[in-house]
């Protein structure tokens, strides 16, 4: 187990190596300048280099990675471009807004999932069994990307929901609380329906395969109804399955796919975070 481990420390520190590196000659090769982008062509020679010497865009690609790695083994990722801040004071902030939203989207997965699963596992046939099965595959079968696109475009059209941020610049009526939950829903609905038609079909054949179990078979002979055996004894041997995944999709909730998704400026600040301290 020791062995494991340290196998894997090494490899995320290669990992991270490999990442900070391509990211730097990246952003060294992408054409354009970030600093005369942002002052404007009326901003003097003299001004630019000032100010590509404050962000250490003046060293070297070697000089400028070897003082953000000095920096980032101490926890300092330099200074934002665009939001003239710490990176460090930014990661804090934009991680609360992937917390949140990857704790709406699971409860929206679970909560929508697994209850579904259970209906069309339990029955064997009819419409509303088959209803869902063809909506989860519909949902499986889209790239995530078309269903966030649909979600926005019904937001966009319909006015009902907003398709940016996570708070109004002023707080409405009704709170802090409920303006962030009409900020969540077409975010929360995007990532958390197709989790949810991935648990409802991994709930359905959990649920058929305990349905047909001696225990359960028993159990409605003995008159027992078929509710509350399905949804008190059936359930508890068919969450089995589903909860061995449940790892799998907190980890991909919070990853830099969720981050972007709430604010996808973090990515550019964590980029620009390499120029130095």
């Amino acid at each position: 187990m020791t062995r494991y481990i340290a196998r894997r420390l090494v490899f995320a520190a290669l990992l991270v190596v490999a990442v900070s590196s391509a990211s730097l000659v990246l952003t060294q090769i992408a054409p354009g300048d970030y600093v005369v982008e942002s002052m404007g062509a009326q901003a003097s020679r003299r001004r630019i280099e000032e100010e590509r010497a404050r962000y250490g865009l003046n060293k070297s690609i070697g000089a400028q990675y070897r003082d953000w790695l000095a920096a980032a083994a101490r926890l300092d990722f330099g200074r934002s471009m665009q939001y003239d801040r710490p990176v460090r004071d930014l990661i804090p902030e934009r991680a609360a807004n992937t917390a949140i939203l990857a704790l709406t989207a699971l409860l929206v997965a679970t909560a929508v999932g697994l209850p579904l699963g259970i209906v069309a596992g339990s029955r064997r046939g009819g419409l509303v069994p088959g209803a869902i099965r063809s909506a989860s595959v519909v949902l499986l079968s889209m790239p995530p990307l078309l269903t966030s696109l649909f979600l926005v475009f019904v937001a966009a059209r319909t006015g009902w929901f907003p398709i940016a941020g996570m708070r109004s610049a002023t707080i409405p009526a009704g709170g802090a609380v409920l303006d962030l939950l009409h900020h969540l829903v077409v975010p929360a609905a995007a990532i958390g329906l197709p989790l949810a038609a991935m648990l409802e079909r991994l709930q359905a054949q959990a649920m058929s395969e305990v349905i047909g179990e001696p225990f359960v078979l028993a159990t409605l002979a003995r008159g027992v109804p078929r509710s509350r055996v399905v949804w008190r004894d059936a359930l508890k041997a068919a969450l089995r399955p589903v909860a061995a995944v449940y790892g799998l999709i907190v980890g991909t909730l919070l990853s830099d796919v969720a981050l972007a998704f709430v604010d996808p400026r973090v990515s550019e600040a964590a980029a620009e975070g390499r120029a130095g301290t």
